[in-house]
This record gives C-alpha cells, structure tokens and sequence, in this order.
C-alpha cells in the first residue's frame, strides 16, 4: 500500500514551484491536477514525449507488409495464366497494400493512445474534485512516513493551504 502526499494551492506558481522543489528532492515524479493549462510545466517536470507516432509507424509497416504478402501469396497459391509475364508483379498489389497501410496505421494509432493514456484504469487514480473548479494540487507518492514528513514540509513550505494523506491500494 502506497501512500500519497496531496497538497493542495489557490496559485499555479505555488503548485509549480512545490512541484519542482518535490522532484529536486528525489521524490518520484510530481503529478500536478489543475482546472487550467499551466504555463512552464514541461521545463519543471520535464516534457513528456508521445509513443503514439512509433505506434502509427510500426502499424502502418506492419500492415504495407501484410497487405503486399497478402497479394502476393494469394497470386502465388492460385496461379493464373500470365502469358509470360511476372506473376508477382507490384502496380496492382500497390492499392491492397496502401488500404492494409492505413488501416492498421489507425488501428495502431487508436491502440497507442489507450495505451498512451492508460486506458482502460486497472487501478483507482487519484482525483480531487476541487482541482476542476479552482484549485491545484500536486500529488507524490510516498513510500513511508518519513517520505510523507518530508514531502508535506516541501508542500507547506511552498504554501499549501491543505496537505492530505491519501491511501493508494497498490
């Protein structure tokens, strides 16, 4: 079972600042709740970059792959008289090939972001409802209760009107 500090702001400059002191701590990664975008995030928690691009890529040559192996072992199992020509040959194969392309690039993509945006939840995250009207929150996961002493000093300190002990089933 882990437990997680949750303090909880009235400006956006507090909550980014308790945030960055969290991380140079050698706390885990901070998690910020906020009713608004906040400007400077990506500098303070680092910017996260998208798996969701080598998705589309690994699915978009899977399927170029599929729809060409397709095509062309259908020709090779049912073999019709050519006249001399090539039996594998690439123009026709091409439009089989561009539809399996894009079809499994989307699907990819579509699995990228589930998995992106870890859906579905196996497991309870946590929210404040306060966070959606007016409120910021910075959250931390603790792994005892010196790690809590330590990470709700950080947050009063950087003026948290409210720290709170959250139980996370692990």
């Amino acid at each position: 079972m882990t437990n997680i500090a949750l303090g909880l702001f009235h400006e956006p400059r507090s909550a980014l600042a308790a945030a960055g002191t969290l991380k140079g701590a050698g706390f885990a990664t901070p998690e910020l709740m906020s009713p608004i975008p906040i400007e400077g995030v990506e500098e303070v928690l680092g910017e996260k970059r998208s798996v969701i691009k080598r998705f589309t890529l690994f699915g978009g040559l899977i399927g170029g792959l599929s729809g060409f192996a397709l095509a062309a072992g259908t020709a090779v199992l049912y073999v019709h008289p050519v006249g001399g020509r090539p039996i594998i040959t690439i123009p026709p194969y091409l439009i089989i090939t561009y539809e399996l392309l894009i079809f499994f690039g989307i699907l990819f993509t579509v699995l990228g972001f589930f998995i992106s945006a870890r859906l579905p939840a196996f497991r309870d995250r946590v929210y404040v409802p306060e966070t959606a009207v007016d409120k910021f929150a910075v959250t931390v996961a603790c792994d005892d209760e010196e790690h809590f002493r330590r990470a709700e000093a950080i947050l009063q300190e950087a003026g948290a009107e409210q720290v709170r002990e959250v139980a996370e089933e692990g």
